[in-house]
């Protein structure tokens, strides 16, 4: 890989958007080199592993080689919800701040100037939400693990943003749509599930929080088109990328009506669930104007793709903990222990006894039956 203006790392790129965005990138001509923990394996990449580089390894020990020959970045590693980073908050400060801190500042060593930074919509959350239309200019102090640290992070760039860094913040709404790393804990994703698993969709708090909602598919196309945009226009910006947004209990009621000719589909709405309401909307004026485009994908075909999947039997094993970011990030950290004591999970048996073992099979087998 050398470097043309084509050559772009994507940290995170084995994840839900990751699966995604590199078979995209590829087919706008970049060459792309991925590195990523691996926590989820590197199976949504298989069909296209022949293409790009894969560089396992962590963002909190990031070594700047990592960047040779690279151009631009697009930072998706991160703990990517609430669950995971209230799970776990002083990792999820390590990852999402302090190891964006290293990234980009081995961006600026190696001459990277382009970064794009996966940030939240998310960030406009608190406790005591706004109840109106939010901006890139609406005072933003969230209190959320998840929330305030990509708060901190987006802070930090725009600090070392200057002529030879240039930092972009797409503030996503909530995601939605089919990747080949499936998620399940996504508002939308949940719903489908639970329509084909159980014929009802469950609301809380009665659904009256808002969220702004983006496909998977458009939040990849903006990624690549914010590389592409004059680094003038968008240096140390931050941007609210999302196709509209919804009531929960509308989204429900319409991904009911969206499947009404596949199922019979019951909505339950319960006005508590233990846990406050996290409820914002946001405009993507800003977006729109400088991009050129609204995102397009809407929820209806996005739900009749999912549907039709699980018709063929893709991603239809709900009880797999790989679809749950939360669940997966538990067993793993419970297993962490376990297996640094216990060593090999299976006994291998040495060489030369599996050499004698495959002499006696072969001989047994040669033995002529009377």
């Amino acid at each position: 890989m050398s470097k043309n203006g084509r050559s772009v790392l994507v940290t995170g790129g084995a994840g839900y958007v990751g699966t995604v965005l590199v078979p995209l990138l590829l087919q706008r001509g970049y060459k792309v080199r991925v590195f990523d923990k691996l926590v989820f394996g590197d199976e949504g990449l298989s069909s296209i592993k022949d293409r790009i580089e894969i560089i396992q390894g962590d963002i909190c020990h990031f070594d700047s080689a990592v960047l040779d020959d690279i151009d631009k970045v697009i930072h998706l590693a991160a703990l990517s919800n609430d669950p995971t980073a209230e799970f776990a908050p002083d990792a999820n400060y390590l990852i999402n701040v302090d190891g964006t801190r290293q990234v980009a500042e081995a961006c600026v060593q190696k001459g990277v100037s382009k970064f794009i930074y996966a940030s939240s919509s998310s960030i406009y959350f608190s406790l005591n939400p706004y109840d109106g239309m939010l901006t890139e200019e609406s005072e933003v102090n969230p209190t959320a693990p998840y929330s305030a640290s990509k708060k901190q992070a987006e802070a930090l760039l725009k600090e070392m943003a200057g002529p030879d860094f240039c930092p972009v913040f797409l503030r996503k709404g909530t995601l939605f749509g089919s990747s080949p790393r499936m998620r399940y804990d996504l508002v939308v994703n949940a719903f489908v599930k639970d329509a084909w698993d159980k014929g009802k969709l469950t609301v809380f708090n009665g659904g009256e929080m808002w969220r702004p909602l983006l496909h998977v598919n458009d939040a990849c196309e903006a990624y690549i088109n914010a590389l592409e945009l004059p680094d003038d226009v968008v240096r140390g910006k931050a941007f609210n990328v999302l196709r509209k947004n919804y009531r929960i209990l509308e989204l429900a009621h319409w991904t009911k009506y969206v499947l009404r000719d596949k199922k019979h589909i019951d909505v339950e709405v319960q006005y508590t669930s233990g846990v406050p309401p996290r409820s914002y909307q946001v405009s993507g004026d800003a977006f729109k104007d400088t991009f050129g485009y609204t995102p397009q994908r809407g929820i209806s075909q996005a739900v009749l793709d999912l549907w039709a999947r699980l018709e063929q039997g893709e991603h239809a094993d709900f009880g797999n903990p790989e679809y749950y970011n939360i669940t997966w990030l538990k067993l793993l950290t419970a297993m962490q222990g376990r297996l640094a004591g216990m060593g090999t999970i299976l006994p291998e048996l040495p060489k030369n006894i599996l050499h004698t073992q495959q002499q006696n099979s072969e001989s047994i087998s040669s033995t002529p039956v009377a």
